[in-house]
């Protein structure tokens, strides 16, 4: 995974570079305000160093590659901003900018994958039409796909032999990002339908031995955080998308306000949302409270066997 990460940062920068001094030599269309940078560095650095700190703490270690990664490429990118407020002409500084913050908040979309995987496989398959580990395999699958088809589109243009060949790479670059809006909106559905069917009780497949489980106060709550998470990204990513499609060269891009509010804020937002309903905190393995069958009497359940597996395996 790190190797496809690293190859799309090369790839990414070659054309960003071609783009930035073949193609328009002011990318930003403003110089970004210090004051800004400072901010968002300072929001970043919190929730980053505080995400490291409840991964350990809390043994949920797939947040090192997901939450964590993800706020060091945001620091990487916002670093690279102050730098280009400090030096406007500095083609390396919209270099950095331009990769990071286009691919950081990657690595967080897919600790929501390994969350709603955890959840149903404590709170039961029935209700689900895919099993924990495919939820892992197939969204995380996606997710490199798409960082791959972003990381060849920006080898193609990192070519810029011509107009043709820098605008194709361009748009299998928007094709890339198109694709992993597509992943988050068939994800959103599934986690959707899935709780829809758990509150109401209409699972997709019957078990000889199906007990209903309640649902804890806190494990609610790390389902509200989740959807406020995948929110966050889905409306970041429609932003990327229309700003990618608009052109280096177009309005939304060159506008500063779109940028802070749809993409910094909302990425911001979706990190600090899991530092407040962390799943460290909220996916305890305590004694859940199930039900039987007709709903009369209740009986305390030992949860499911503990997915720790995962961690070393997702």
């Amino acid at each position: 995974m790190f190797d496809t990460y690293f190859s799309f940062f090369v790839s990414r920068a070659e054309s960003a570079q071609a783009q930035a001094q073949d193609v328009n030599p002011d990318p930003y269309g403003y110089r970004p305000t210090p004051a800004v940078c400072v901010l968002f560095l300072v929001l970043f650095g919190a929730s980053t160093f505080i995400h490291f700190w409840q991964a350990i703490a809390y043994r949920k270690w797939f947040f090192l590659y997901t939450a964590v990664f993800a706020g060091l490429i945001e620091l990487a990118g916002w670093s690279g901003r102050f730098w280009s407020s400090q030096n406007l002409s500095n083609g390396n500084a919209f270099l950095i900018q331009i990769v990071c913050t286009i691919i950081a908040p990657t690595p967080l979309l897919a600790a929501n994958f390994i969350i709603l995987a955890r959840m149903i496989e404590k709170l039961g398959h029935s209700y689900s039409r895919l099993g924990p580990r495919l939820y892992s395999r197939i969204f995380l699958s996606c997710d490199i796909i798409a960082l791959v088809v972003q990381g060849a589109g920006g080898g193609i243009a990192s070519g810029h032999v011509s107009r043709s060949v820098l605008n194709l790479g361009s748009h299998i670059m928007l094709g890339g990002i198109i694709f992993q809006l597509g992943v988050m909106i068939c994800f959103i559905f599934l986690a959707t339908e899935y709780f829809w069917r758990y509150s109401r009780d209409r699972p997709i497949r019957t078990t000889q031995s199906l007990t209903p489980v309640i649902m804890s106060s806190k494990m609610e709550l790390l389902v509200y955080a989740g959807m406020f998470n995948s929110g966050c990204l889905f409306i970041r990513s429609i932003y990327r998308t229309i700003e990618l499609a608009d052109g280096f060269d177009g309005k939304v891009i060159q506008t500063q306000w779109l940028f802070n509010l749809f993409d910094a804020t909302m990425v911001v937002l979706a990190m600090f949302i899991y530092n407040f309903a962390h799943p460290g905190l909220l996916m305890v393995e305590d004694r859940d409270v199930t039900v039987d069958k007709n709903f009369n009497e209740s009986q305390e359940y030992l949860p499911m066997e503990s997915s720790t597996n995962l961690d070393l395996k997702v």
